[in-house]
């Protein structure tokens, strides 16, 4: 990469720059303001958050939910952005230990896996439903609003590819933790129904227990929160009418965990389990919006991937079903390949290595000796630039607070057949507090996995095409 083709320009009006290949423009202005413009924001109402006019990504026969982020439900309770930024990378760590205990104990064979869908009383259609970020309180979930049981109770519940079963705080709560809804009553709804324990959807969880011939379930997450109580089976309703039954659902009496302001989780993993496994979902994608944005986008099932998207081969670890791995390849930045090892992203026969996606991990995790490579030639490219003191996870970090806007080298991951995902500067050098500074928003891993995490994704609808076992990427298709 010679020095001219990456060369940090200041400009006051990016939107007046030609674009280089090698290189993409990050508005620092713009950037900034977010973080200021977060700790003021003032939430949304729950009517506010329901209107359909937001849904930008729907298809006319799709059934699908809105994703919006935490601060569009709650006001951020730290005094400033950079204390925000320590309490979300505080818990994407927690995440990324939990993700990886999992796969661990898959590995030694403590964790089941069955590539068998369990089978719901659903009509094949298109669902869609919205999506928010979920970060301002120290989370890097994202949220959707549905409706469980009959008639519907609507709640906020927290959306996870990695993790594959469905709960909700159910009353009597013997410990619930604060949600933003009141607690859901199984005893209001008409079609709630307990599980008993010669079930396949009980035999399809990790943990299980019986009492009085009724399946009892628990679900722990490696970062100290869990959720215990009654697996039944309860209808689930989307935006507008549409709904399926007999979905397998936790109702747990007994939660603890950073869910804040959510009232459960939908687990989108690939385990027998998951809601997609259930209502034998063809495909679904997700846009994910900005992490500091009150913007909407959308959650659609059994949609098409859009046209022109960058794909990828989905690929599945036979010890653990519920991670959507991908054949990621190599990874460039300024239009330079990286030297590196075919074995960094390779999933191994024994459910070792390889690359996830993930919702619910925030910072892209990589095998150290690829980190290592993949900052060494950003660092490179960007000599111009003032570094800074490094941050949490964060060792190459910038102090930009004099630019107006900047120009740094592309940086692209690499799948088979050649294809290549160009990202944009904001989802790679990202702000770390309101004055400035900077970071390169990925982090190093002493495990064999690598995570792909929300940041990385964010503005960019991901679909998941199940049937052909393709993972899609199209920018700003939202």
């Amino acid at each position: 990469m010679d020095d001219e083709s990456v060369k940090l320009i200041m400009r006051t009006n990016p939107a007046s720059l030609e674009q280089n290949p090698k290189t993409t423009v990050l508005d620092v202005s713009a950037s900034i303001q977010k973080t200021i413009d977060l700790l003021s924001f003032e939430p949304q109402s729950i009517e506010q958050t329901l209107n359909p006019q937001e849904q930008s990504f729907t298809s006319s026969s799709s059934l699908n939910l809105q994703l919006h982020s935490r601060s569009s439900l709650h006001k951020a309770s730290h005094g400033d952005y950079q204390s925000l930024t320590l309490a979300r990378l505080e818990r994407d760590s927690a995440r990324v230990k939990s993700l990886q205990t999992r796969l661990d104990l898959a590995i030694h064979g403590i964790v089941k896996s069955d590539l068998e869908p369990v089978e719901t009383e659903f009509e094949a259609e298109e669902l869609e439903g919205p999506v928010i970020s979920g970060t301002s309180q120290g989370s890097g979930e994202y949220f959707s609003r549905i409706g469980i049981g009959r008639p519907p109770s609507q709640v906020y519940m927290v959306l996870d590819t990695g993790s594959d079963v469905n709960w909700v705080q159910c009353a009597p709560c013997a410990d619930c933790y604060q949600q933003a809804d009141p607690i859901f009553e199984p005893a209001s709804s008409s079609s709630y129904s307990l599980l008993t324990c010669d079930t396949h959807q009980c035999k399809s969880l990790d943990v299980s227990e019986c009492r009085n011939d009724t399946c009892l379930y628990e679900v722990s997450y490696g970062d100290g929160s869990y959720t215990v109580g009654d697996f039944a089976t309860e209808t689930i309703t989307f935006s507008g009418s549409a709904s399926v039954n007999n979905v397998a659902i936790g109702c747990g009496h007994n939660n603890e965990g950073l869910f804040v302001g959510a009232a459960g989780l939908i687990g989108l993993g690939g385990g027998p389990l998951s809601f997609p496994s259930q209502i034998n979902a063809t495909s679904f994608s997700y846009c994910l919006v900005d992490r500091d944005s009150d913007s909407a986008s959308t959650l659609d099932f059994d949609s098409e991937t859009p046209r022109n998207a960058v794909t990828a081969p989905l690929l599945r670890n036979q010890k653990l079903d519920t991670f959507y791995y991908l054949d990621l390849t190599g990874l460039s930045v300024g239009g330079e390949s990286l030297s590196l090892p075919p074995s960094s992203f390779q999933l191994n026969d024994n459910g070792d290595g390889g690359v996830i996606i993930d919702s619910g991990t925030a910072v892209t995790r990589l095998q150290t000796n690829v980190y290592n490579s993949l900052r060494d030639a950003f660092v490179k490219g960007t000599k111009g630039l003032p570094s800074t003191n490094g941050m949490a996870l964060f060792d190459t970090c910038y102090n930009l607070s004099s630019r107006k806007s900047v120009e740094v080298p592309t940086v692209s991951f690499h799948f088979s057949d050649g294809k290549e995902l160009s990202l944009p500067a904001k989802n790679y050098l990202i702000p770390v507090d309101s004055v400035g500074t900077f970071c390169f928003g990925f982090a190093p891993t002493s495990s064999s996995l690598s995570i792909i995490g929300n940041v990385q994704q964010q503005g960019t609808r991901v679909s998941f095409d199940l049937a052909s076992s393709l993972i899609g990427f199209s920018p700003n298709k939202c």
